[in-house]
């Protein structure tokens, strides 16, 4: 427990150790008296705002406590309640289930995303989580699958294998295939198969995988000689197996890839690059002049990656 008391003329302090409790996730008791569960890092969180507090020219107090006493501990609880912000994500996801088709996929992806980062903020401050938290997490996955699936149809399933260390040597002059109408998985895992595993690499674009030449490398579909390996996109399990994760310009662009493909941890220009390439989607119909043209955005990416 946090009691503080700030001189009532000292708004800015006051707004200031407001907003760090908010991001902490504590309830408040009354005007001035906050509450965490008990734990090392509350402690130190706690403690942390009343010596902002104290250097503000105010008082603070941190002290701990446990209830024995059952309808008040449940009334503590009550306290951390996060359902109003979990019905909230609720309304905002089911209102963006019309706005999820081919046409307005581009605006629902970035609505989405938004979405997530309000989730986890949320979860990140759930102290109590119930089955709200899981409702909200399937609804919220389903429209990412929904928003993938138009996008990037027939997006492979996350094998469960070793990724085997490979000769660069033993993958040159090959053809290699995957779906048509490729995304940023693809479009990306091509660029680096090119750029820094197989220069004279030739691309096949599979409208049917059933029909992948029985000479061709397969990447990006089920089944793949290179597809997605457990949490990892077919970009990251080519950096694996190839050895090139120790460049960190590719693997910084192996999260990004990894954000827009499948989510995960935000990247700040997933949402830069979502819309160069979904630009060059509807300009061009033509798979390898859409390879020839958003590897360019991938070689400005790798150059400013590698000067940083």
């Amino acid at each position: 427990m946090l009691v503080i008391s700030l001189p009532g003329r000292r708004a800015t302090p006051r707004m200031r150790v407001w907003r760090a409790l908010k991001g902490l996730g504590a309830a408040v008791l009354r005007d001035g008296v906050y509450l965490l569960p008990n734990s090392e890092s509350a402690v130190r969180s706690l403690q942390e705002q009343a010596n902002a507090v104290r250097a503000s020219g105010g008082d603070a107090h941190v002290l701990s406590f446990s209830s024995k006493e059952p309808s008040q501990a449940e009334h503590i609880r009550r306290l951390f309640d996060r359902t109003g912000d979990y019905a909230r994500l609720v309304e905002a996801i089911r209102m963006l289930d019309p706005a999820l088709t081919r046409k307005r996929a581009t605006s629902a992806s970035r609505h989405l995303r938004k979405i997530r980062r309000e989730f986890e903020a949320v979860t990140a401050t759930d102290h109590f989580p119930g089955p709200v938290k899981e409702q909200v997490q399937q609804l919220l996955s389903q429209a990412e699958s929904a928003l993938t699936a138009l996008l990037s149809p027939g997006e492979p399933q996350p094998a469960t294998r070793e990724i085997n260390r490979l000769i660069k040597r033993d993958y040159q002059n090959r053809i290699w295939a995957t779906r048509a109408r490729p995304w940023v998985d693809r479009l990306a895992s091509a660029w680096l198969i090119r750029h820094f595993i197989d220069p004279k690499a030739r691309f096949v674009w599979l409208k049917n995988i059933k029909k992948c030449p029985a000479n061709a490398l397969g990447f990006d579909f089920d089944n793949a000689t290179f597809t997605h390996v457990g949490a990892r996109v077919t970009f990251e399990v080519l950096l694996a197996s190839f050895g090139l994760e120790k460049d960190a310009a590719l693997t910084r662009i192996g999260s990004l890839v990894h954000y827009l493909d499948v989510g995960g941890v935000p990247i700040a220009e997933a949402s830069g690059l979502e819309v160069i390439l979904n630009g060059a989607r509807q300009l061009f119909d033509d798979d390898d002049r859409l390879l020839k043209e958003t590897s360019k955005t991938f070689d400005f990416l790798y150059t400013s990656y590698s000067e940083a």
